[in-house]
């Protein structure tokens, strides 16, 4: 099962955040091998949706990091979204790791 992650995401500015993935005794999972892929949607039935540039970021720590350009961010309309992480083994076993809300901020300044 997914761990629940919330995240909030400011219009206009780049969006980073890291994930460690661990398993059931809380340690890191080696990522070594593996693909990742996540994407934001405005509800779980929208056809549109949002790919994060998702990577491992350190394989033997667990660590994905997932981001958004600004141009992206800039493109999201303000208010709750949905998103996920998913990662595929070498094998072509597909688990997602984290789920959760997406709050999408407005901006005020205009660059």
């Amino acid at each position: 099962m997914a761990s629940i992650s919330n995240i909030f995401i400011d219009q206009g500015a780049t969006f980073t955040t890291t994930v460690t993935v661990t398993d059931a005794n809380d340690s890191a999972v080696n990522l070594s091998g593996y693909s990742v892929a996540a994407q934001i949607r405005k509800s779980h039935q929208s056809t549109s949706s949002v790919a994060f540039t998702a990577s491992v970021s350190d394989a033997s720590s667990g660590e994905i990091t997932i981001s958004l350009t600004p141009t992206q961010t800039t493109a999201l309309e303000q208010g709750r979204y949905v998103y996920d992480v998913l990662i595929t083994a070498s094998g072509g076993t597909k688990t997602r790791v984290v789920e959760g809300v997406a709050t999408v901020n407005p901006s005020v300044s205009r660059a």
